[in-house]
């Protein structure tokens, strides 16, 4: 159950349609694609899941959960950082993985960030602005931002929100799909590697400091998904979808389970292919599978994350897969398989979420880029007023 507002009747949490994807349909979805995953230890770990549902339908284990800047991952290869240089927790770690699927069709990047816009991202985009055009970026950065930089870190954060979502409008062709991952709900007691261990010390002996941090990610998550909003990038509300998950979420506070991570995988790559207009198999939950139960959420009323009065949140919008496009007729030749059938437009949405983003929701039609938007809105400026008598004829 969820309960939005004081006083209010407690309701049944409402489900979005999600598919339970297997192995040989993320291969079709992703088939000739470049993603590009950005962001810190829990989109890496989105990353390895990601990379191993391209090849065989099983979970990871714990020990590949926790790894960070191995050698060699699932096929994958490290690229840059990790072990190839310090292993260490500092701001300026880098980690870059690589997969390549042995039959050339699916290409995937991960780039770890300690901060969502610096002159490192910067050397990033270099890379993608020279290098093939992605299809798919998958990008977050909250934790470290409101935790390694100083006293000022909410305002920073929102200035280099703004900085990164102009950067990618410009660089990123206007057929690659942005999606901007909230960051997950924290524990009460929070003892991630990203923080220092003065901070650390402060947060395991002071609850109302880890307090804070949760209502700081909170808030974050609020700025970071209406500036995607308005730069017209998809969002996908993690913070909302896994707050009554707790009983994955690791003794840590901040990183999550192998279940956690499959049903982010899901819920990832549902909405990826409703944006893309891509056909969804109908089927029911796989009894037997090694996914989530129908249990995966258990409501908990110390867990229940509620925004602040003074962020002025309403009832927003939270993503849902509305009726899909149908296959195209015809048989598929013997040895061969048909591409995913894409028609380009915006996912739909349902009334389901804490957070307003004024994007999602809107008409179907092509993200303008920057310099397009603000021709658009000289445009809008110099046009005569409406027509308000009647027309002839």
């Amino acid at each position: 159950m969820v309960f939005c507002l004081e006083n209010e009747e407690p309701r049944l949490r409402l489900r979005s349609a999600m598919v339970h994807f297997q192995a040989s349909e993320v291969q079709q979805l992703l088939h000739n694609k470049f993603v590009v995953i950005l962001g810190d230890s829990i989109q890496r770990a989105v990353y390895k899941d990601l990379v191993l549902l391209l090849q065989r339908d099983s979970l990871l284990t714990a020990a590949q959960l926790k790894a960070k800047g191995e050698l060699s991952f699932e096929q994958d290869q490290l690229v840059a950082g990790g072990q190839l240089g310090e292993l260490h927790n500092g701001t300026q770690y880098r980690e870059v993985r690589q997969f390549c699927s042995g039959s050339g069709h699916h290409l995937v990047r991960f780039y770890f960030l300690t901060r969502v816009y610096s002159e490192y991202l910067e050397g990033v985009l270099e890379e993608l602005t020279y290098g093939p055009a992605p299809d798919l970026v998958i990008i977050n950065s909250c934790l470290w931002d409101l935790s390694r930089y100083g006293r000022c870190s909410m305002e920073s954060y929102r200035e280099n929100l703004e900085r990164v979502f102009v950067r990618m409008d410009q660089v990123l062709p206007d057929s690659c799909l942005l999606v901007w991952n909230m960051a997950m709900p924290l524990g009460e007691r929070v003892t991630g590697g990203f923080l220092l261990p003065e901070m650390l010390h402060f947060l395991t002996q002071l609850q109302p400091l880890a307090g804070s941090l949760r209502r700081d990610v909170v808030e974050g998550n609020f700025y970071s998904a209406t500036l995607a909003g308005d730069h017209c990038f998809d969002v996908l509300d993690l913070h909302f979808h896994f707050r009554h998950a707790v009983q994955h979420r690791h003794r840590d506070g901040v990183h999550w389970d192998q279940h956690a991570h499959r049903h982010l995988s899901h819920l990832l790559l549902t909405h990826v292919a409703d944006a893309w207009g891509v056909e969804l198999p109908k089927r029911d939950y796989p009894s037997g599978q090694p996914f989530p139960p129908h249990e995966f959420f258990n409501y908990n009323s110390t867990e229940d994350f509620s925004m602040s009065s003074h962020l002025g949140c309403g009832p927003g919008v939270n993503f849902v897969p509305g009726p899909l496009p149908p296959p195209v007729p015809g048989p598929i030749p013997h040895g061969q398989h048909r591409g995913p059938v894409v028609h380009r437009g915006m996912p739909r949405c349902a009334p389901n979420s804490p957070y307003h983003v004024p994007r999602m929701g809107g008409p179907c039609r092509q993200r303008l880029r920057h310099s397009d938007r603000l021709i658009h809105t000289n445009k809008l400026d110099r046009q005569p007023p409406a027509h308000s008598g009647t027309w002839p004829g």
